[in-house]
């Protein structure tokens, strides 16, 4: 028993080493020296350095704490690395939002309703919007698929009862000629963005240009809930204007900062597998009740397909009204 408990102990620290060379090679590579070559030689020395120290010391106890020495000092550097606000920005996200709250009055700027005539073809509108919050009437979700049904891109909008919506889109703020990369995702390759926008800018040029599947599904929240969370938001988009942050695919995503606001907020934020899987975190508000029940889920999810009516609306058209036709409507909340 004891020999077959010291095995799985060596099994385990052996997985655990292979998984830090791993990362420490891929952190090397992503985020170490500009110069690619000296980053390619230091992404593959650092594992043939492990390795060595794990052949040659004796005991094993050494070699394995000389691995952990290197990992540290290796994580260390890692951390160090500092997010900036002054890089060559792609043009939508250029400008930072920032906010400035008076009681029930939000002023923001740099509020982002580009004219889109394709993807990368656009006139550029960063205005500067006011909000009443006493107007506030509820809070929606969009999803927006691209590839996988089991991944999606999440973005919340805040509906007033005089007809503005504020949507807001958290993202990765990339640099001219910059793409993203999924593994690189999770690295320090980006800084977290959030876009504050008109859903004509930031739904609008998914549905019509993208051509992602967007759905629609207004949420059953208080009016008093969706305030505290959007003045929850706007905190962070201040403190991103003087703090920059890094953006990572697992911890500070689209969804998983959404639920890091939540939580903020909303006692008893549910610990769920599909907050990271998050194309399928619709079914999951489906079960707790949080959108329209009145339809089974597949009908519902299909009335809440929005792109046909997205592409229909005309140039001067109401956006935000349009796209709301014929959705499951809102569930209703016990009034406190």
């Amino acid at each position: 028993m004891r020999k077959s408990l010291r095995l799985l102990g060596r099994l385990i620290l052996g997985l655990a080493l292979l998984l830090a060379l791993a990362w420490g090679s891929a952190a090397l590579w992503f985020d170490g020296p500009a110069n690619r070559n000296l980053a390619a030689l230091l992404a593959v020395l650092y594992p043939l350095l492990a390795l060595a120290l794990l052949f040659k010391l004796r005991p094993w106890r050494r070699a394995y704490a000389a691995c952990l020495v290197l990992f540290v000092l290796l994580l260390a550097w890692w951390l160090s690395l500092p997010p900036s606000n002054s890089r060559d920005w792609q043009r939508e996200v250029a400008q930072l939002p920032s906010a400035e709250i008076q009681g029930d009055k939000v002023t923001i700027r740099n509020v982002r309703n580009f004219d889109y005539r394709s993807e990368t073809d656009f006139t550029e509108h960063w205005e500067t919007r006011s909000y009443d919050l006493s107007q506030l009437r509820g809070l929606d979700l969009y999803m927006i698929y691209w590839g996988s049904p089991s991944i999606a891109h999440t973005i919340l909008s805040w509906d007033f009862a005089d007809g503005q919506h504020l949507a807001v889109s958290i993202e990765t703020r990339k640099e001219a000629g910059e793409s993203y990369s999924a593994v690189a995702g999770f690295f320090r390759q980006y800084e977290l963005y959030y876009v504050v926008a008109d859903e004509r800018d930031v739904v609008g040029v998914r549905t019509n240009h993208r051509h992602e599947d967007v759905y629609l599904y207004p949420l059953r929240t208080p009016p008093a809930r969706a305030r505290v969370l959007l003045l929850d938001y706007l905190k962070a988009v201040n403190r991103l204007a003087q703090h920059p942050k890094w953006y990572n695919a697992l911890s500070h995503n689209c969804t998983t900062t959404i639920r890091l606001h939540a939580s903020d907020v909303i006692p008893g934020i549910p610990r769920d597998w599909r907050w990271l899987a998050n194309g399928h975190l619709d079914e999951m508000f489906y079960e707790l009740g949080v959108v329209n029940r009145d339809f089974p889920f597949a009908e519902f999810k299909r009335r809440s397909y929005i792109n046909p009516k997205a592409q229909a609306v005309a140039a001067h058209g109401d956006f935000s009204e349009t796209i709301r036709k014929g959705l499951p409507p809102r569930p209703q909340f016990a009034p406190k």
